[in-house]
């Protein structure tokens, strides 16, 4: 969850002025609101998320609380894979997350004959990956998303354009379900060999090795 901070400061002979902060993590704004409110010289801190919602800092520690015991600091890595020969594609997806004070990391593939390009596999390994946070219970988080697909990625940044109408159905088929969710995407593109463990898996997946674990790290 990110927030800014909006506050009122006051100096001891009374001059007050007003500030809003960067976005930032909800945890680390919490500990600045903490420090600046010892100081005496701080009023009417809140907080604002992504949604534009108000917080209290009471309201958001009690969030911060109730996050705790639900997957948050999700970070997804996603690959798939297309065999010209056989016409199947491998879909791999790594979801990295805190729950509980305690790191995991859970690990999906999956293959499937009806697509055509490796450009689609791509799509369709993200779109396994959000299927994965949905019965997770991931929502109304921030959530980045780490792919090697030039296309992906930056078709879905918005930077550049899709012409192909089967690669549009994908991205709005994500896009509708990440706006159901309450998830906010950040995407990453990373090299290949930053993504090895998503393109293992896809490769699995090709491969006819079935992959579902969730475990701590």
């Amino acid at each position: 969850m990110n927030v800014r901070i909006e506050l009122s400061y006051i100096t001891p002979k009374g001059t007050e002025a007003s500030f809003s902060s960067d976005e930032m993590r909800a945890a680390k704004a919490l500990l600045l609101a903490e420090d600046l409110e010892k100081t005496g010289r701080a009023k009417e801190i809140i907080f604002i998320d992504q949604y534009e919602s108000k917080w209290t800092m009471k309201e958001l520690k009690k969030q911060m609380e109730a996050l705790n015991t639900e997957p948050h600091e999700v970070t997804v890595y996603f690959d798939g894979g297309f065999d010209l020969t056989t016409r199947n594609s491998g879909l791999g997806c790594v979801i990295y997350y805190e729950q509980n004070e305690k790191s995991w990391r859970q690990r999906k593939n999956a293959r499937v004959e009806e697509l055509e390009t490796n450009n689609e596999a791509e799509y369709a390994a993200l779109h396994l990956a959000v299927q994965a946070l949905e019965f997770m219970g991931v929502h109304h988080l921030t959530v980045t998303f780490a792919g090697d697909s030039q296309v992906v990625i930056n078709q879905l940044k918005g930077e550049w354009p899709c012409y192909e109408a089967e690669l549009n159905r994908w991205a709005d088929r994500i896009e509708n379900d990440l706006d159901r969710l309450g998830i906010d995407p950040e995407y990453e593109l990373i090299p290949r060999k930053h993504n090895q463990e998503a393109d293992r898996l896809a490769s699995q997946a090709l491969k006819s090795v079935d992959v579902t674990s969730t475990s701590e790290i």
